[in-house]
């Protein structure tokens, strides 16, 4: 099958913990545990992928039992991955713990995903001459980042940069040469005052249209598109958009819902966006405000399930929404 979307960035293991509530410091209490495959780059993978868009994932894990476990899992998924192999670090893992309310706290060793090339995920795109869409994260080397999005910008293809987790290494560059960047509230908050020197505290989506476009001139971004949970995105179409990119106009706000879902685990639902998102731009020959929409439905199916990748929905899943997204 011709590789259309190529996702460049982390796996890390999930080792997840069910609780009522979260501990206090200092405090042991008694949980559910599940682990399965995680971090943003393989969730997001898996997600355009069960989207039955032709995608690969390109990755760098260690050389130990969690390293060997993704990759039988990739193979029993049919996802393909080209996965350098670190000799010097161990995969990436995360401790994940939900309470209740299905919130979570996580913390994330970055591991192998720190030992990602450039040369290696260049030698990979080089490859595959049938793609549409780079997509990509900083939760794995921003070198390799950087070269990939430089190496899209040469021969017209369109990136998706999620800035995510926050990360004080993602330049204004980075921002620069992405053709959309896809920040939470929070991590827009952080490149804000990042960029400005100045603290933003404001909640994006109490902003007007005006304060809105005021805000985000600070990001040399030309798409910036906004995830806010369940109060959906916002679509900035700050600049010219990316040839590739269709349905939008320099200047354009798009406020789109999130689809009405019974939560129970909202990890990786920014992830399941993302891939979504990706997904749709290929299925929908660059409509974006339809690759919007339809990555509001994977990421809203994605909460009803436990855990990351697992969780992501297939395709015949997100058709049952089509009148969302068409």
């Amino acid at each position: 099958m011709t590789t259309e979307l190529a996702v460049i960035g982390s796996f890390v293991q999930d080792l997840a913990f069910r609780v009522d509530e979260f501990p206090s410091p200092g405090q042991t209490i008694i949980g559910g545990f599940f682990s399965g495959p995680g971090g943003k780059g393989s969730n997001q993978a898996v997600a355009a992928h069960r989207q039955e868009v032709p995608t690969v994932f390109i990755g760098c894990v260690g050389s130990d039992i969690f390293a060997s476990g993704y990759q039988t899992w990739c193979e029993q998924e049919s996802l393909p991955t080209s996965l350098l192999i670190s000799r010097q670090s161990p995969t990436g893992a995360a401790s994940i713990v939900i309470n209740e309310r299905a919130e979570n706290a996580i913390v994330v060793a970055l591991g192998a995903n720190d030992d990602l090339t450039p040369e290696h995920v260049l030698a990979t795109l080089r490859k595959e001459s049938h793609l549409k869409v780079i997509l990509l994260q900083a939760e794995s080397n921003l070198k390799a980042a950087e070269a990939a999005m430089a190496y899209g910008k040469e021969r017209g293809l369109p990136s998706i940069f999620n800035p995510a987790p926050i990360n004080p290494l993602v330049s204004a560059r980075l921002l620069e040469i992405a053709d959309c960047i896809t920040p939470n509230e929070t991590e827009c908050a952080f490149l804000i005052s990042q960029l400005t020197g100045t603290p933003f505290t404001e909640d994006v989506t109490k902003l007007s249209d005006d304060s809105l476009r005021e805000v985000c001139a600070h990001l040399p971004t030309s798409t910036v598109l906004i995830t806010v949970g369940a109060a959906g995105t916002i679509l900035y179409q700050k600049g010219a958009p990316n040839p590739q990119f269709k349905g939008v106009r320099q200047g354009d706000i798009i406020r789109t819902p999130a689809i009405p879902v019974a939560p129970v685990d909202t990890t990786g639902a920014g992830d399941a966006f993302n891939g979504g998102l990706a997904a749709g731009l290929v299925k929908f020959n660059g409509d974006l405000p339809r690759a919007l929409r339809y990555g509001t439905v994977v990421a809203g199916l994605s909460t009803e399930k436990l855990g990351t990748a697992p969780a992501m929905p297939t395709a015949a899943e997100v058709k049952n929404f089509e009148q969302f997204y068409l």
